[in-house]
């Protein structure tokens, strides 16, 4: 199992030692770190006993064909198709979550999207693509927050949206890069075909045992006033925060909140998760592994196509899994294209970006 193998002795024994850990008397003196712990002895737990309840559905299922074959009953035959279909099912899914054992893929994740080139047509599908995410992370049952939003008329420029969960960044991780539209424009009077990009960008949300250290004199920090459309809601002080780290020229910004400190943190936990990102990268020199995010926004760059017209398709360059029914994907149901992605890596075939112009 490629990418896949973990020692359950081990977590066995590590799950032992964490139950006598929390047994201690003193043990809940220190609730943050208590939390902690307890958040890893559930993370364990789940990695080990989704097997073992497969194994035993599947000595369940061996004991009713060896009683079938027994009796020479064949009115079993059915119900077993039908259970081994539903293990294959599991057996695959849990074999693709054992992917997602690298140190930050349990985390929730920051989902950053950039408009492309393209004025309110691109604007337009950079929201549908917020919406698209949104619609997935509620599918899912997670918690989402807008930590920053520039609009635009007919759409928005960027956003910066905050999806807290177990394996969030380890799902969507796959979702880095350039993403196609193509469709009789809206906002075209002579209702021609337009094509349109958008770029995203996932970054890891990080917790108290992952360092980055942030030097103060590395760091320049602008305040500002939120954007708003007026009214009672306009923030009249300058809470909104921006900081520039000036050794790579990485900027975060956050104005979701009125309080400037909120804002602060926020703003500082994207920005250590950026700062993550790109010191991993110049760490394992994998440019080709990070490359989709830094190609530009247009054409033969992109991980995805979504056609509305003439015909309707949304297709993955890098798995060639594509469905017809596009609607359904923009109302947030991308986990076939998670799963063909994560599958992939399973089984260790190459998922690079299209560098082609293949029109669709």
């Amino acid at each position: 199992m490629s990418g896949g193998v973990f020692d359950h002795d081990a977590i066995d024994k590590k799950i032992k030692d964490t139950e006598t850990l929390t047994a201690s008397p003193d043990f809940w003196n220190d609730t943050d770190n208590a939390q902690k712990v307890m958040n890893d002895l559930k993370y364990l737990k789940g990695r080990v006993e989704p097997w073992r309840e497969l194994i035993s559905e599947i000595d369940d299922l061996e004991t009713l064909y060896e009683l079938g074959v027994e009796g020479q009953d064949q009115s079993v035959e059915d119900e077993i198709r039908s259970q081994l279909t539903k293990l294959q099912d599991k057996y695959e899914k849990q074999s693709i979550l054992n992917l997602l054992s690298g140190e930050v893929d349990k985390s929730g994740c920051f989902l950053t999207i950039h408009a492309g080139a393209g004025g309110t047509e691109a604007c337009d599908w950079a929201y549908m693509l917020s919406r698209m995410y949104i619609r997935w992370a509620e599918r899912n049952g997670f918690k989402m927050e807008t930590v920053d939003l520039q609009e635009d008329e007919g759409g928005i420029k960027s956003t910066t949206i905050q999806i807290t969960g177990d394996y969030v960044y380890g799902k969507l991780k796959g979702e880095a890069g350039v993403h196609r539209l193509i469709r009789i424009s809206p906002f075209d009077a002579n209702a021609r075909r337009h094509t349109s990009f958008s770029s995203v960008f996932i970054f890891p949300v990080l917790d108290d045992t992952i360092k980055v250290d942030i030097r103060p004199e590395d760091l320049r920090v602008d305040t500002y006033r939120s954007g708003g459309k007026g009214g009672q809601h306009v923030n009249k002080t300058d809470s909104a925060v921006r900081f520039t780290h000036l050794p790579t020229g990485i900027v975060v910004q956050c104005d979701s909140e009125r309080s400037q400190l909120m804002n602060r943190a926020t703003a500082m936990s994207i920005l250590k998760a950026k700062l993550y990102q790109h010191y991993k990268e110049e760490k394992e020199k994998e440019n080709a592994k990070f490359g989709a995010e830094k190609k530009d926004i247009s054409w033969g760059n992109q991980i995805r196509t979504y056609v509305f017209q003439p015909y309707t398709m949304v297709k993955d360059h890098r798995t060639k899994y594509e469905v017809g029914n596009i609607q359904s994907v923009m109302d947030g149901d991308i986990d076939p294209f998670i799963d063909a992605y994560l599958h992939a890596q399973w089984q260790g075939l190459p998922v690079g970006g299209d560098d082609s112009d293949e029109e669709m």
